[in-house]
This record gives structure tokens, C-alpha cells and sequence, in this order.
């Protein structure tokens, strides 16, 4: 970021960036079978904020890692985020019309495909994620792919996350549950992109740990405010629907412990943060903008 650079052309560019990467890194629609990757394609290359490619750039930019050694990683982390939106928008989980401003993968593609697509999506994060390249570290190459895998697995992870979620809609739930939803559902795959940054640039242990809590703190953070957005904001703010939640009785911090208290919550997760990196005592300025970027964020 150069000293006329602001925080949001920071974000813009590093957007254009990531696109471009992963242009590159999943299969054109014209090849076969293009129909799937075409929803693929759809669905990844839809927009978005890139935040998660973007952690992983500043956090391992900060500790001194090259740009293109980080993006491959950065790019299957988007892979992964973008698969798990398309499995969440299915009827089957949240039955979602709406995403990033248009319709849903399986409501342009169907079902079937949608699915596919997701799962194919994921299995070609993993391809980018083992590719062989001369400049990769075997040993910090296989960290990353334990770190992101465990990330969107099943023990205080997405996956686990997501059943739980869906096995808490219409019940009463207790704040230590809510927590621990939106700590594997969201934050597992927030700060994962933190820590891998750090592998891949050859971090510390002591370094990684700050990462690490950098990283668990703004993903719950992360989960809260969209909590919160999805009370108070639009569809056209938001680019999916507002108030799903709340039509399908499901457990958010407004619902347990109201907007106000919610905010107070956010706002001291993402100060923990920013005291956490600059204790890095490294270039975190970056991670520091995007935490707080996080809770002003209006979709």
C-alpha cells in the first residue's frame, strides 16, 4: 500500500489481483464439461470483497513473504470460501435465492450442478494447494495444506460449524453454543488465511501464535457483524437476502444479547486484534485496517 494509497483502493486492488489469479487457476468454460464449469467459474469470479486472499497477502507480506509465493494459497482459500457459500445457498441448508447481487449457483444451474460445483471447487483448491513449484518449502507446503484442510474440516471447523448450525435452527440456544458456531462456521476459515500467510513466509512459532489470535478474534468479529447486518441492512446492501435468520428462527448474537451489546462485543474482539499484531512489531498496518474494516463494513 503506497502512501496516496487508500485503505479502499488497497482492498480494490488486491481484488483485481486475486481475479486475476484464479482466472488462471480454474479450467475455462470451454473445457469440458463446460456447463460445470461454467458454474464454477460463476459463482467464483462473482465479486466479492476477497477478504480472506487478502489476510493471507498481508499477513505473510508483514513477516516477509513474496506476493507470488502467497497468492496460489490465498486463491484455493477463495476456492474453499466460495464453495461453501454455494453448498450453504442450497435448499437443502439455507435455501438461498440471492448472492454477491445475483441468483444463487444452483437457481442458474440447478441443483445437481451446483453441488458439483462446489465439490469440484473444493477439490481443486487442494490441486493449486500441492502443485509442485520450485520455490515452495515441502515442509511449510504441507503445513499449509494441514492448516487449511483442518480449517474447513469438522472438529472446531466450517464443516463442523455448519451441522451444528443447522441442528441449533428453531431451538433455544445458549451463548457458549452460539460462540462456538460462529468460531468454526466463519472463524476457522478467517483465521486460517492469517496463519497460512505466516507459514508461507517462514514465520516464528511466538509470530504464528499472534496470527492465530489475530485471526480468531476478527472471524468472530466477522460473524457478529454480519449478525447484525443481517438485521439492520437491505438486499441491495447486503447482495443476498436480509432476515433469513430471523425467519428461520436460527441463533445470532443480536437474538442472545441484543444489537447494542453485539456491537460493544465486536468492537472489543477487533481492538484485541489490532493489539495483538502490532505486538508483531512488523509492517501490520494492513492487518490492522482489515480488522477494523471488518465491523464498518456495510455488507
Amino acid at each position: 500500500m503506497s502512501a496516496t494509497e487508500t485503505f479502499k483502493d488497497y482492498l480494490a486492488r488486491r481484488a483485481a489481483e486475486v481475479n486475476q489469479w484464479l482466472d488462471r487457476l480454474v479450467p475455462s468454460e470451454t473445457t469440458p464439461p463446460e456447463q460445470l464449469h461454467r458454474a464454477m467459474r460463476y459463482s467464483l469470479l462473482a465479486g466479492g470483497k476477497r477478504l480472506r486472499p487478502s489476510l493471507t497477502l498481508a499477513a505473510g507480506e508483514a513477516v516477509g513473504a513474496d506476493t507470488d509465493d502467497l497468492m496460489p494459497a490465498a486463491c484455493a482459500i477463495e476456492m474453499i470460501h466460495t464453495y461453501s457459500l454455494i453448498h450453504d445457498d442450497l435448499p437443502a441448508m439455507d435455501n438461498d435465492d440471492l448472492r454477491r447481487g445475483r441468483p444463487t449457483c444452483h437457481k442458474a444451474f440447478g441443483e445437481a450442478v451446483a453441488i458439483l460445483a462446489g465439490d469440484a471447487l473444493l477439490t481443486q483448491a487442494f490441486r493449486v494447494l500441492s502443485a509442485d513449484a520450485p520455490h515452495r518449502d515441502a515442509e511449510r507446503q504441507v503445513q499449509v495444506i494441514r492448516e487449511i484442510a483442518t480449517a474447513a474440516g469438522t472438529v472446531d471447523a466450517l464443516i463442523g460449524g455448519q451441522i451444528a448450525d443447522i441442528e441449533s435452527e428453531g431451538k433455544n440456544v445458549d451463548a457458549s453454543t452460539l460462540e462456538y458456531i460462529h468460531r468454526s462456521k466463519t472463524g476457522a476459515m478467517i483465521t486460517a488465511p492469517v496463519v497460512v500467510g505466516g507459514i508461507i513466509a517462514g514465520a516464528s512459532e511466538e509470530q504464528i501464535d499472534k496470527l492465530r489470535g489475530y485471526g480468531q478474534r476478527i472471524g468472530l468479529a466477522f460473524q457478529i457483524a454480519d449478525d447484525i447486518l443481517d438485521v439492520t441492512s437491505t438486499s441491495e446492501q447486503l447482495g443476498k437476502t436480509p432476515g433469513k435468520d430471523q425467519a428461520a428462527n436460527k441463533a445470532t448474537y443480536p437474538a442472545i444479547h441484543g444489537i447494542a451489546t453485539s456491537q460493544a462485543r465486536a468492537r472489543q474482539l477487533v481492538e484485541e486484534a489490532v493489539e495483538i499484531v502490532s505486538g508483531l512489531h512488523l509492517k501490520t498496518h494492513m492487518l490492522e485496517e482489515i480488522a477494523r474494516f471488518i465491523i464498518a463494513r456495510s455488507s
